[in-house]
């Protein structure tokens, strides 16, 4: 799906498929982090099961006010103590697929909120 979003001074996403991620007119197939003040970071772990509690220590060190967690092609939720670290900075954490992940991170940037996506790439088999 190709979004076209409306003019932004902020990193959006310009496009999604199975297995990739269009960012700022450069087609992403790895895991990765976008942030709304310009961060793209890659984000090591390609399937759903190699999630660790480090994963989201790396999330909690953005300072975000919130992380949108794309889970994949399917909603699937991180483990309970995997959250702790953004807790303890009391960041926000909403979990969804990927493609509803990357429409939201757009309106939320779009609005000038400090927010950032951790999107799961999954290889396509």
């Amino acid at each position: 799906m190709k979004l076209q979003p409306d003019k932004s001074s902020v990193q959006t996403i310009s496009g999604y498929g199975p297995g990739w991620v269009g960012v700022q007119g450069e087609k992403i197939t790895g895991s990765v982090i976008i942030g709304s003040r310009g961060q793209r970071i890659a984000w090591p772990c390609e399937r759903f099961e190699d999630l660790d509690a480090s994963h989201f220590e790396q999330l909690a060190q953005l300072q975000t006010e919130l992380v949108i967690f794309g889970s994949g092609g399917r909603l699937r939720f991180p483990q309970p103590a995997w959250q702790r670290p953004l807790i303890e900075r009391r960041i926000g954490l909403e979990t969804m697929d990927t493609a509803a992940a990357c429409r939201t991170y757009n309106i939320l940037a779009g609005e000038g909120r400090d927010v950032a996506v951790a999107l799961l790439q999954e290889p396509i088999e």
